[in-house]
């Protein structure tokens, strides 16, 4: 199915809005719409942050970067996940697209992350494990298997000093739609059982949230 500019719009806008909330923040979703089309607020009574703006629209440069890596047809690299993360995070963190020189956890859960020194080898082995299992997948339950344990590995590395989960979602994204699946958007309703199912690393659990949002999109997509 071709994708209209407007789905796109909306896959943006949703994902911005739900990602974000995932992490706590607190910007609203019809808030979330005019920072995405017009990079305004267009009330502050609630006294939103300047970060939090920033969180928010950065995901207007990181997916646009996704939809010309997919026109491109370009296949994912480390190099690539070092720039998303660059642009998911600009304004905000002094070390953005670079990865962690010490030692970092998962809020909130028990899962024990790599040491920065493993870091670069397994992140170049993640891009070729994952690649490699979603270019074999012939069916849209094998394909959100692989993700859903690719993710889980993502985190587990936490390859960067923050924002490793915005990056992990949208990377989910730039590869359901690299190899011909709808997007994933996990949204901010399913966060308690989202942050669960990676703290106890239920791959098989996630899988079937992950096909949930496929499903979900490939009904969406037929509304615009």
């Amino acid at each position: 199915m071709k994708l209209t500019q407007d789905y796109m719009s909306d896959v943006l806008i949703r994902m911005a809005y739900h990602s974000s909330a995932i992490e706590g923040n607190t910007i609203s979703l019809a808030e979330t719409v005019s920072i995405i089309l017009e990079s305004v607020i267009s009330t502050n009574e609630k006294g939103y942050s300047i970060r939090e703006f920033y969180e928010v629209e950065n995901h207007k440069q990181a997916f646009h970067y996704i939809i010309q890596l997919l026109e491109e047809k370009k296949d994912l690299s480390v190099e690539i996940i070092k720039h998303l993360h660059a642009l998911l995070l600009d304004r905000i963190q002094e070390d953005k697209g670079q990865f962690k020189k010490t030692q970092n956890a998962i809020l909130g859960s028990t899962l024990q992350t790599v040491s920065p020194q493993d870091t670069p080898f397994l992140m170049i082995q993640w891009v070729d494990n994952t690649t490699y299992r979603l270019s074999v997948n012939t069916s849209m339950d094998e394909a959100t298997e692989t993700l859903a344990e690719s993710h889980i590995q993502f985190e587990r590395i936490h390859p960067f000093s923050d924002g490793n989960g915005r990056t992990g979602r949208l990377l989910n994204i730039f590869l359901a739609m690299s190899y011909g699946y709808p997007p994933i958007i996990i949204e901010k309703e399913q966060r308690g059982q989202y942050i669960r199912l990676l703290s106890e690393e239920n791959s098989e659990e996630l899988a079937k949230l992950f096909k949930q949002s496929m499903l979900f999109e490939e009904e969406r997509m037929t509304q615009f």
